[in-house]
């Protein structure tokens, strides 16, 4: 006589005739394919712009938090490589979103901040920059404490037209190169009205004697400069180029 299944066991019947067992009240096994939020992760999915340039954004405010935890022989190379990617001009997004978003987006990428005319509130967060017409927000300033924003970078600033007030405070990759190229920048030549430059070591005489071509910069504040050394020579340079700009001397 056949013996019974025991009362803890289902009989699933299959294709071939045989019978698999199954534990009642246990769930038929779930398929495999994983999901996220409603949409598969079919390999070779297409991924959106918008979704990459999000992406970027967080990934890149995260690492830039790891920046302020000490520095090795090693990660000071590594550091360099991942800001110089940070740093990288892309012109295809220049011309697609405008001089304006573009600068935005690089200098949120590295650290820094905007703030946009018409606006008090500055913009940190790479991921709720606003959106709108191309010519809607024009970047009125530019804060760019503690970032990592470099001279390969800053093309992004070529067609800015509207920037009237600037500030590099602890920039590790601020050079005289730098200083130079935006003296150089004949937009921000005519709408710059002030300047300031705090704790930038690499910052020398020569960069600084670069900022005369800024016409009608009104206020320039140089402060914690060790490598500007020749003030007095600042002075009558400044005096003679800019006579109505007001300078403000805090160095050693």
């Amino acid at each position: 006589m056949r013996r019974p299944l025991s009362s803890h066991v289902g009989v699933v019947p299959l294709a071939n005739g045989r019978a698999r067992r199954r534990a009642k009240g246990r769930p038929a096994r779930r398929s495999r394919r994983r999901e996220t939020h409603g949409r598969s992760l079919v390999p070779g999915g297409a991924v959106s712009r918008a979704d990459q340039t999000m992406l970027f954004g967080k990934v890149s405010q995260q690492l830039c938090g790891l920046k302020k935890l000490p520095w090795s022989c090693d990660s000071r190379y590594f550091w360099g490589w991942l800001n110089a990617v940070f740093n990288k001009v892309d012109y295809d997004r220049i011309r697609t979103v405008g001089p304006d978003r573009a600068a935005s987006e690089w200098l949120l990428r590295c650290g820094a901040a905007v703030r946009y005319h018409g606006q008090e509130r500055w913009q940190k967060d790479y991921n709720h920059l606003p959106t709108g017409p191309l010519d809607k927000y024009k970047i009125q300033a530019i804060d760019a404490t503690d970032s990592c924003i470099m001279n390969i970078g800053f093309d992004h600033m070529e067609g800015l037209e509207r920037v009237e007030k600037i500030r590099l405070c602890k920039c590790h990759y601020i050079e005289d190169d730098c200083l130079q190229r935006l003296g150089q920048l004949e937009k921000l030549q005519k709408s710059l009205l002030e300047m300031e430059i705090i704790s930038c070591g690499n910052v020398t005489d020569k960069g600084i004697i670069a900022l005369r071509h800024l016409r009608n910069l009104k206020y320039l504040l140089l402060s914690d400069l060790p490598g500007v050394r020749e003030k007095e020579n600042l002075v009558q340079v400044f005096k003679t180029t800019l006579p109505s700009l007001e300078l403000k001397l805090q160095l050693k």
